[in-house]
Protein backbone atom coordinates (compact mmCIF):
# COMPACT_ATOMS: atom_id res chain seq x y z
CA UNK A 1 0.00 0.00 0.00
CA UNK A 2 0.84 3.44 -0.97
CA UNK A 3 1.53 6.32 1.70
CA UNK A 4 -1.54 8.63 1.48
CA UNK A 5 -0.84 12.72 1.54
CA UNK A 6 -3.93 14.56 2.42
CA UNK A 7 -3.61 18.57 1.32
CA UNK A 8 -6.15 20.61 3.74
CA UNK A 9 -6.83 24.00 4.88
CA UNK A 10 -10.55 25.72 5.38
CA UNK A 11 -8.93 28.47 3.46
CA UNK A 12 -8.97 29.02 0.14
CA UNK A 13 -6.04 30.50 -1.91
CA UNK A 14 -3.74 29.18 0.28
CA UNK A 15 -1.81 26.83 -2.97
CA UNK A 16 -2.97 23.91 -1.97
CA UNK A 17 -3.32 22.72 -5.94
CA UNK A 18 -0.61 24.22 -6.96
CA UNK A 19 1.43 22.75 -3.85
CA UNK A 20 0.35 18.96 -4.50
CA UNK A 21 0.30 19.56 -8.40
CA UNK A 22 4.04 20.27 -7.65
CA UNK A 23 4.73 17.49 -4.89
CA UNK A 24 3.18 14.99 -7.10
CA UNK A 25 5.68 15.84 -10.40
CA UNK A 26 8.42 16.31 -8.36
CA UNK A 27 8.17 12.29 -6.96
CA UNK A 28 6.57 10.71 -9.80
CA UNK A 29 10.28 10.75 -11.45
CA UNK A 30 11.61 7.64 -9.50
CA UNK A 31 7.76 6.36 -7.69
CA UNK A 32 4.09 6.00 -8.82
CA UNK A 33 2.06 8.96 -7.99
CA UNK A 34 -1.52 9.81 -7.74
CA UNK A 35 -3.64 12.97 -7.19
CA UNK A 36 -7.05 12.32 -6.15
CA UNK A 37 -9.12 15.78 -6.41
CA UNK A 38 -11.85 16.54 -3.56
CA UNK A 39 -12.25 19.20 -4.59
CA UNK A 40 -15.78 20.28 -6.02
CA UNK A 41 -14.03 23.30 -8.26
CA UNK A 42 -12.27 20.18 -9.91
CA UNK A 43 -8.88 22.34 -10.81
CA UNK A 44 -6.68 19.56 -10.61
CA UNK A 45 -9.24 17.67 -12.61
CA UNK A 46 -8.72 20.17 -15.69
CA UNK A 47 -5.08 18.94 -16.14
CA UNK A 48 -6.01 15.50 -16.63
CA UNK A 49 -5.49 15.56 -20.09
CA UNK A 50 -2.38 17.72 -19.98
CA UNK A 51 -0.21 15.58 -17.19
CA UNK A 52 0.75 11.98 -18.52
CA UNK A 53 3.53 11.80 -15.51
CA UNK A 54 1.04 10.76 -13.07
CA UNK A 55 -2.88 10.04 -12.82
CA UNK A 56 -5.12 12.76 -11.85
CA UNK A 57 -8.02 11.41 -10.73
CA UNK A 58 -11.64 13.24 -10.25
CA UNK A 59 -12.55 11.32 -6.88
CA UNK A 60 -15.82 10.52 -6.32
CA UNK A 61 -15.56 6.54 -4.99
CA UNK A 62 -16.03 5.42 -1.47
CA UNK A 63 -13.15 6.91 0.84
CA UNK A 64 -12.75 3.12 2.14
CA UNK A 65 -11.27 2.14 -1.52
CA UNK A 66 -8.46 4.85 -1.64
CA UNK A 67 -6.22 2.53 0.63
CA UNK A 68 -6.49 -0.31 -2.51
CA UNK A 69 -4.88 2.13 -4.97
CA UNK A 70 -1.69 0.73 -6.33
CA UNK A 71 0.38 3.48 -6.63
CA UNK A 72 3.71 4.53 -4.28
CA UNK A 73 2.36 7.68 -3.19
CA UNK A 74 -1.33 9.08 -3.44
CA UNK A 75 -1.89 12.85 -2.76
CA UNK A 76 -5.67 14.82 -1.70
CA UNK A 77 -6.24 17.72 -3.03
CA UNK A 78 -9.27 18.78 -0.64
CA UNK A 79 -11.57 22.27 -1.25
CA UNK A 80 -10.92 25.35 0.86
CA UNK A 81 -13.44 24.57 3.45
CA UNK A 82 -14.18 21.68 5.91
CA UNK A 83 -16.57 18.88 4.04
CA UNK A 84 -17.63 16.00 5.36
CA UNK A 85 -14.86 13.51 4.09
CA UNK A 86 -12.45 15.87 5.81
CA UNK A 87 -12.45 13.41 9.38
CA UNK A 88 -12.18 10.18 7.10
CA UNK A 89 -9.50 11.63 5.15
CA UNK A 90 -7.71 12.47 7.93
CA UNK A 91 -7.52 8.84 9.36
CA UNK A 92 -6.36 7.39 6.52
CA UNK A 93 -3.78 9.64 5.92
CA UNK A 94 -0.09 8.56 6.60
CA UNK A 95 0.99 12.56 6.57
CA UNK A 96 -1.11 15.72 6.46
CA UNK A 97 0.46 18.65 5.04
CA UNK A 98 -1.25 22.49 6.16
CA UNK A 99 -0.37 24.93 3.49
CA UNK A 100 -0.72 28.45 4.87
CA UNK A 101 0.71 31.79 3.68
CA UNK A 102 1.80 34.15 6.13
CA UNK A 103 -1.10 36.27 7.01
CA UNK A 104 -3.07 37.04 9.48
CA UNK A 105 -6.19 35.68 8.20
CA UNK A 106 -4.43 32.84 7.50
CA UNK A 107 -3.39 32.22 11.26
CA UNK A 108 -7.02 32.46 12.26
CA UNK A 109 -8.33 30.69 9.40
CA UNK A 110 -5.49 27.82 10.42
CA UNK A 111 -7.30 26.75 14.02
CA UNK A 112 -10.43 25.02 12.93
CA UNK A 113 -8.41 22.77 10.47
CA UNK A 114 -5.84 22.07 13.11
CA UNK A 115 -8.66 21.33 15.52
CA UNK A 116 -9.99 18.74 13.44
CA UNK A 117 -6.76 16.66 13.00
CA UNK A 118 -6.50 17.31 16.53
CA UNK A 119 -9.61 15.57 17.64
CA UNK A 120 -8.81 12.60 14.88
CA UNK A 121 -5.64 11.98 17.13
CA UNK A 122 -3.25 12.56 13.77
CA UNK A 123 -1.28 15.71 15.34
CA UNK A 124 1.91 13.73 15.19
CA UNK A 125 1.41 13.31 11.35
CA UNK A 126 0.48 16.79 10.82
CA UNK A 127 3.13 19.63 9.40
CA UNK A 128 2.30 23.32 8.61
CA UNK A 129 4.05 24.08 5.18
CA UNK A 130 4.45 28.52 4.55
CA UNK A 131 3.40 28.77 0.86
CA UNK A 132 3.34 31.43 -1.75
CA UNK A 133 6.10 33.43 0.93
CA UNK A 134 6.62 36.99 -0.06
CA UNK A 135 10.83 37.20 0.65
CA UNK A 136 12.50 39.89 3.05
CA UNK A 137 9.06 40.06 5.24
CA UNK A 138 9.08 39.95 8.90
CA UNK A 139 5.29 38.84 8.96
CA UNK A 140 6.33 35.25 8.54
CA UNK A 141 8.48 35.44 11.77
CA UNK A 142 5.30 36.43 13.69
CA UNK A 143 2.73 33.75 12.31
CA UNK A 144 6.08 31.05 12.93
CA UNK A 145 5.35 32.40 16.78
CA UNK A 146 1.60 32.77 16.46
CA UNK A 147 1.65 28.89 15.51
CA UNK A 148 3.58 27.92 18.45
CA UNK A 149 0.42 27.18 20.69
CA UNK A 150 -0.46 24.68 18.58
CA UNK A 151 2.36 22.17 18.96
CA UNK A 152 2.35 21.41 15.52
CA UNK A 153 5.17 20.45 12.99
CA UNK A 154 5.99 23.17 10.58
CA UNK A 155 8.33 22.26 7.67
CA UNK A 156 11.45 23.85 7.50
CA UNK A 157 11.69 24.77 3.86
CA UNK A 158 9.42 27.36 2.89
CA UNK A 159 7.94 27.88 -0.57
CA UNK A 160 8.69 31.27 -1.97
CA UNK A 161 5.81 33.44 -4.31
CA UNK A 162 7.72 32.68 -7.39
CA UNK A 163 6.15 32.75 -10.69
CA UNK A 164 7.79 29.29 -11.59
CA UNK A 165 5.05 27.91 -8.95
CA UNK A 166 2.17 29.16 -10.66
CA UNK A 167 3.29 28.71 -14.01
CA UNK A 168 4.16 25.07 -13.48
CA UNK A 169 0.75 23.73 -13.67
CA UNK A 170 0.87 24.61 -17.73
CA UNK A 171 4.59 23.74 -18.16
CA UNK A 172 4.12 20.63 -16.44
CA UNK A 173 6.99 21.38 -13.34
CA UNK A 174 9.48 23.55 -12.68
CA UNK A 175 11.38 24.79 -15.80
CA UNK A 176 14.53 26.91 -15.56
CA UNK A 177 14.48 28.16 -12.01
CA UNK A 178 17.25 26.59 -9.69
CA UNK A 179 15.47 28.64 -6.59
CA UNK A 180 12.00 27.06 -7.03
CA UNK A 181 13.31 23.36 -7.64
CA UNK A 182 15.77 23.66 -4.76
CA UNK A 183 12.95 24.62 -2.21
CA UNK A 184 10.95 21.72 -3.95
CA UNK A 185 13.28 19.17 -3.64
CA UNK A 186 14.30 20.52 0.12
CA UNK A 187 9.91 20.05 1.11
CA UNK A 188 9.96 16.87 -0.67
CA UNK A 189 12.93 15.54 1.13
CA UNK A 190 11.35 16.29 4.64
CA UNK A 191 8.09 15.07 3.52
CA UNK A 192 9.78 11.44 2.69
CA UNK A 193 11.80 11.73 5.87
CA UNK A 194 8.87 12.43 8.06
CA UNK A 195 7.04 9.57 6.38
CA UNK A 196 9.84 6.70 6.73
CA UNK A 197 9.89 8.05 10.97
Amino acid sequence: MGKIILITHQKGGVGKSTLTFNLAQNLCKNATVAVLDFDLQGSLSRLKEMTDDFDIIPYQDSIDLINDLEYNFIFIDTPPYLSNHLPKLIQIADLILIPTKAGILDLLAIESTINIIKFENKIEQAMVVFNMIKVNTTLTMDILMGLEEYNIKIANTHISDLVSFTRSVLVKGIKNDRNAQNQLDNLTKEILTTLLI
